[in-house]
């Protein structure tokens, strides 16, 4: 009998998604899941290949920069269930603006009602619902309570914490996680939607999501020296380098530096989204905004921020005005390689 398969896309967050769904699902099952971002024309077949006889369930990640791209990965994949994070302003240039990233991922939904697959909807997003229309088979997650899983926000530390339960119940279960950014409060929720729906224990589904630190420059957090990094360097769009930058403004406080890179793959977005987060970052009243690449500066150029040209200035930039005792922010597209500015901090930890 062929095993559950989990589809999983969005604009932001479907890899944290992933991963927390596998940590999840991996303490009742043998999980097969996308490692690292293989998750395009190639990737998810050389995913699909790794499945043994010994695999319970698998997480597929698909990514896309453009329409028809999940439909054909649907097609490849099969998956029983699926999963849309979210939509977002990313990919404009290949999606042809928002509707067509509405368009494209919600492809998934389509292959969903062909197949009879079940759809993890949150039903807080008004987006997602539109897209998805009348179909029922589905399991929900949410705010309201009405869900067949809620969550709640709690406190307002950096670090994501949130009471939730399920609608059988009105026993609460609390988490406490070590993943920053209120942006990943929806992730968090739907690996625990997941979880539920394939009956792993709610205090399994609690230790797995605590036990999970992110790394490879996703939302991740670095000590150097006196300084305290949120390493977001793997990717960047509009959604969530804003999502980055209030997150940032709100729960890190002190002295804070942001370095953001270029956004790329926008089209004729692309000078008012740089200019819009360009005026974000500085009306936040950062100690220093350092924007990084040539779509920053043609966009901002004039605003009281400093512009450089490359990741390996910005690198350069560090070494001749060390930062102490700083909260720093660094974030932009893979194409801007902005990890490279940490070689900057360590020289001059």
């Amino acid at each position: 009998m062929r095993i559950p398969f989990i589809g999983i896309t969005g604009s932001n967050g479907k890899t944290t998604t992933k991963e927390l769904i596998s940590r999840v699902l991996g303490k009742k099952y043998q999980v097969h899941y996308t490692k690292g971002n293989l998750n395009n024309h190639i990737g998810v077949p050389l995913t699909l290949l790794g499945i043994t006889k010994s695999h319970e369930i698998a997480v597929i990640e698909m990514g896309a920069n453009h329409q028809k791209e999940i439909e054909l990965l649907c097609s490849i994949a099969r998956p029983t269930h699926v999963l849309i994070s979210n939509v977002g302003k990313a990919h404009l240039e290949g999606f042809g603006g928002f509707e067509g990233v509405k368009k494209g991922k919600g492809e998934m939904y389509a292959f969903a009602k062909n197949a009879n697959a079940t759809v993890f909807i949150n039903t807080d997003n008004e987006h997602l619902k539109e897209m998805l229309g009348g179909y029922t088979m589905t399991f929900s997650y949410g705010t309201t309570g009405n869900e067949d899983v809620s969550g709640v926000l709690k406190g307002d530390a950096s670090y994501v914490s949130l009471d939730w339960k399920t609608s059988d119940s009105d026993q609460m279960h609390a988490i406490n996680s070590h993943i920053t950014g209120t942006y990943n409060f929806e992730n968090i929720l739907s690996a625990i939607a997941v979880g539920t729906h394939f009956k792993v224990p709610a205090q399994d589904i609690c230790d797995a999501v605590e036990a999970y630190v992110p790394d490879n420059q996703r939302s991740q957090e670095i000590k150097v020296g006196s300084n305290h990094i949120i390493l977001d360097a793997y990717n960047a769009n509009p959604s969530s380098m804003e999502a980055a930058l209030t997150n940032f403004n709100k729960h890190f406080q002190g002295k804070r530096a942001v370095f953001l890179g270029d956004m790329f793959e926008l089209g004729e977005s692309a000078l008012s989204e740089h200019k819009r987060i360009a005026d974000l970052a500085i009306a936040a009243g950062f100690d220093h905004v350092i924007l990084v690449g040539p779509e920053f500066k043609k966009a901002a150029s004039g605003m009281n921020a400093i512009f450089l040209e490359n990741s390996k200035e910005a690198s350069q930039w560090f070494q001749e005005h060390p930062l102490q005792n700083f909260q720093i922010l660094i974030k932009g597209s893979r194409s801007s390689k902005m990890e490279l500015v940490m070689d900057g901090l360590k020289a001059t930890a």
